[in-house]
């Protein structure tokens, strides 16, 4: 029987979209033994953030929610230092053409996704919802990074608020895709692609690792907070 520490791991790597990653996130990936990469990203989402010149709008036929969430990150990149939203993916497409390792897209499609959301979100959560990202776009630099370090310090207590404040985004975005992630990165490994790493938000972080517990798939958790503080290359276990 194999030894438990040399069985390969899936790193499961949380970012945060709207601050730079880049450097510890290159140093994360830069000094691990891997297989491939996988990504949170859709072939859609991937045409748009990879492409030489980023889109400035978002496309006429996706819902208005999602419109107000780019608006909504793209603002806070530039109040935060990330620049154009997608950065953290960016940085690890390049990892893997470095390294020449396969890069896996591995999330819901994001109008199914959104699809989803809207049909099955009573009226009365949509409504807040909405009201809510409006009031985001207009808040102070200094009230977004304040809550940017009360999720660094307590991501449980935040996340449960916005399960208590919003249930189906909560079950849509965050529950459902950890299930539809972790089943593709369980295809991915059966392909024979063993030792991955996967850029995710880092509010899927424990919800991804719990369901690829569920499969029987060991992993390792590098949440925001302690990637912000990586500088050099990562030597956690292949």
């Amino acid at each position: 029987m194999a030894d438990p520490a040399d069985v390969p791991t899936v790193l499961v790597i949380g970012t945060a979209h709207v601050v730079d990653l880049a450097e510890p996130l290159r140093a994360a990936l830069s000094g691990r033994p891997l297989d491939g990469i996988a990504v949170e990203l859709d072939d859609e989402r991937a045409r748009l953030i990879f492409a030489p010149t980023p889109p400035s709008g978002t496309a006429r036929d996706v819902p208005m929610i999602a419109r107000l969430w780019s608006l909504l990150q793209r603002r806070l990149g530039a109040d935060l230092g990330a620049g154009v939203p997608g950065a953290e993916m960016r940085t690890a497409a390049a990892v893997a053409r470095e390294r020449n390792l396969p890069l896996f897209l591995v999330d819901d499609p994001v109008r199914v996704m959104m699809a989803r959301l809207l049909t099955t979100m009573p009226f009365k959560e949509r409504v807040a919802l909405f009201a809510g990202s409006v009031i985001a776009i207009f808040l102070p630099s200094r009230v977004v990074r304040d809550q940017m370090e009360d999720y660094v310090e307590n991501p449980s207590d935040v996340v449960a608020e916005l399960r208590r404040a919003s249930p189906t985004v909560a079950r849509v975005l965050l529950d459902e895709r950890n299930e539809h992630m972790a089943d593709r990165l369980a295809q991915i490994r059966a392909r024979g692609f063993l030792r991955l790493a996967v850029v995710v938000g880092d509010a899927h972080v424990e919800g991804l690792t719990a369901a690829l517990g569920r499969r029987a798939i060991a992993s390792e958790a590098l949440g925001f907070a302690r990637l912000r503080t990586v500088t050099g290359p990562s030597s956690t276990a292949s």
